[in-house]
């Protein structure tokens, strides 16, 4: 077993928020070495919101060494300059323009290290009209399209739960720059990986896009009914909760059937294709309604698993973060901090079988390895970092 596989990987992260902390948090837990660039006093999330660090800062930002730069100098960009020197990829999702307003764009930096990996994450992209369009998630959620299909007929559109947009982004992100490292072993060169976060969420309209291809009408827009035309497919009210549920083939609806005890349906000419229970679907939700209010979700969840329906319960924030599914495979644990006190933070979504999975480490101070990573990668000595601090570049 080794270190992961992308061990002897340097990564140099001036990335903020989520879309690109996210991306190199997938490296680091690949085994990168991932140093966090922030400038002096950190990042915008470590204190949004002032103290304590967030927990969107903690989960995003594991397994990193985290130094402080302040590219305004020309001090702190020739740091820069020689941090690229030594490593293989650099990560920045500042709005376009930035980086190369610095003098540390793209351009500056591939005659630095010409095999320089250098990733860029952006809302709408580096060209096109609306490059310079503020974006963020809210935003991109309404100018991808994914706004206009969330929600129910006759209110509002409405926002998905969670960051969709920048978590989408930043696995396209990490996908591109592992690609271009495969690619750098067949030329020898590096590659400039352009991202963006309303290109990324395009692919997520998938059943959307093939009702309106097909219909040449927009779907309507209902939270509790399937785009793709699937019946039955919704939410339904337990005594102490919701399920959510879905049949996509003949034998799911007969095994619902037969839970909800009324395996008279299967063989009723009103019911015997997915048209006709599309065209029946409030009574088909009736029906199913009738069984699970009756008794708990978990009662109705475990039903309608054994019977082998995609079916699942409708957890809210705490059932998710202490799921024994989630922590027996590690992907969430329990970590103890000196400030913070008891924490659960998530691990990488991505396993591999023939490399160790590295322990999971908390987030650092700001600047918590200015002298081991100046030290290290750059030969500098104590008094010379001293200097650097006392002068403002770190």
């Amino acid at each position: 077993m080794s270190k992961g596989p992308l061990f002897g990987i340097k990564v140099i992260d001036l990335t903020q928020i989520y879309q690109g902390p996210y991306a190199s948090f997938l490296m680091a837990r690949a085994g990168a070495e991932v140093i966090k660039v922030e400038p002096i006093g950190g990042e915008h999330l470590r204190g949004h919101g002032g103290t304590p660090t967030p927990m969107a800062f903690m989960m995003l930002n594991s397994n990193k060494k985290c130094v402080t730069l302040n590219l305004k100098k020309k001090k702190g960009k020739e740091i820069l300059g020689k941090l690229v020197e030594q490593g293989d990829v650099l990560l920045e999702n500042f709005a376009p323009g930035v980086m190369d307003r610095l003098g540390v764009g793209w351009g500056s930096l591939k005659e630095i290290n010409p095999k320089l990996i250098y990733g860029s994450g952006t809302g709408y992209g580096l060209t096109g009209p609306d490059r310079d369009t503020l974006a963020m998630d809210h935003t991109i959620q309404a100018a991808s399209g994914i706004m206009s299909v969330t929600g129910d007929a006759g209110q509002p559109p409405s926002r998905a739960g969670g960051a969709p947009a920048d978590i989408m982004s930043g696995i396209h992100m990490y996908a591109g720059v592992l690609s271009a490292l495969v690619g750098r072993q067949n030329t020898g060169k590096g590659t400039l990986v352009e991202v963006s976060m309303l290109e990324s969420m395009y692919f997520m309209l998938c059943s959307e896009l093939t009702s309106y291809h097909k219909n040449g009408k927009f779907p309507v827009r209902n939270s509790a009914r399937s785009p793709a035309g699937s019946c039955p497919y919704g939410r339904y009210k337990c005594r102490d909760g919701y399920l959510a549920l879905i049949s996509v083939s003949e034998r799911h609806w007969q095994s619902i059937c037969k839970v909800i005890g009324r395996e008279e349906l299967i063989n009723n000419p009103n019911f015997l294709t997915v048209r006709q229970r599309l065209q029946a679907e409030d009574a088909v939700n009736e029906f199913i309604e009738a069984f699970t209010q009756r008794i708990s979700r978990e009662e109705a969840y475990l039903a309608f698993r054994e019977a082998r329906v995609p079916v699942a319960p409708v957890r809210d924030l705490e059932e998710v973060r202490s799921n024994p599914h989630l922590h027996e495979r590690g992907m969430l644990q329990h970590m103890e901090h000196e400030i913070m006190g008891e924490l659960i933070l998530p691990s990488s979504p991505i396993r591999y079988s023939d490399y160790d999975s590295p322990d999971l480490t908390l987030f650092s101070d700001a600047g918590a390895h200015n002298n081991k990573i100046y030290s290290e990668w750059l030969g500098l000595s104590d008094e010379q970092i001293d200097n650097l601090q006392a002068s403002g570049v770190i």
